[in-house]
């Protein structure tokens, strides 16, 4: 199978570390308290919501640490092992990720650093993916990972992947009919394997 991976709060504990730096941001250099609005959101950009920073903040604030989050965040526990054994099985793994690059920082080579230095394996690597669903069908994905609730109904309702949210705190009650909810990569490898016995 084609199995189609996102990488942050899917294959790396992103959140945790750019939840504190966000709040040292707000903190330290808007000089306010950090207003956390814990409203769920569909996309990606859940820090800058919770936040209410300003469209110039925002960009002040990936300016500055975009790079030191991504060189810094965790890979999720057991993480490198099942992927591995997913393509021991002989199943092609695509990372699919909406990192962009930087005019400052090659966010691109930051990426594939941390991949090696995690021992993450895959066939094929896409970065700056807004649209998943394009590598989505054009590599003809079978199954599909993400923790955007956004971009895994897109890919649910635009595509004949098997789609699966990675759970995480900001998602935690966004449901689909479409959508199976994964808790950990145990859980998600469980169901991949049975899907492939399935079919």
């Amino acid at each position: 199978m084609n199995i189609g991976i996102d990488i942050d709060d899917t294959i790396s504990e992103t959140y945790a570390t750019l939840f504190e730096y966000a709040q040292k941001y707000t903190i330290e250099e808007l000089k306010r308290s950090p207003v956390f609005d814990n409203t769920k959101t569909t996309n990606h950009f859940y820090i800058e919501l919770m936040h209410h920073w300003t469209k110039e903040e925002a960009l002040k604030f990936w300016n500055k640490y975009y790079a030191k989050i991504l060189r810094k965040v965790n890979i999720k526990t057991f993480a490198t092992e099942k992927i591995k054994k997913l393509k021991e099985k002989g199943n092609k793994i695509y990372l699919i990720t909406a990192r962009w690059d930087m005019e400052n920082h090659n966010v691109k080579e930051i990426t594939l650093e941390w991949l090696r230095n995690n021992d993450v394996q895959y066939d094929e690597f896409f970065m700056n993916a807004d649209e998943k669903l394009k590598i989505v069908k054009d590599k003809n994905i079978d199954v599909f990972v993400d923790d955007s609730f956004d971009n895994c109904k897109s890919i649910a309702y635009g595509s004949n992947a098997k789609v699966f949210l990675m759970d995480t705190w900001v998602n935690k009650n966004l449901q689909d009919e479409k959508i199976t909810r994964v808790y950990s990569w145990p859980h998600l490898y469980q169901k991949i394997v049975k899907l492939r016995e399935e079919n």
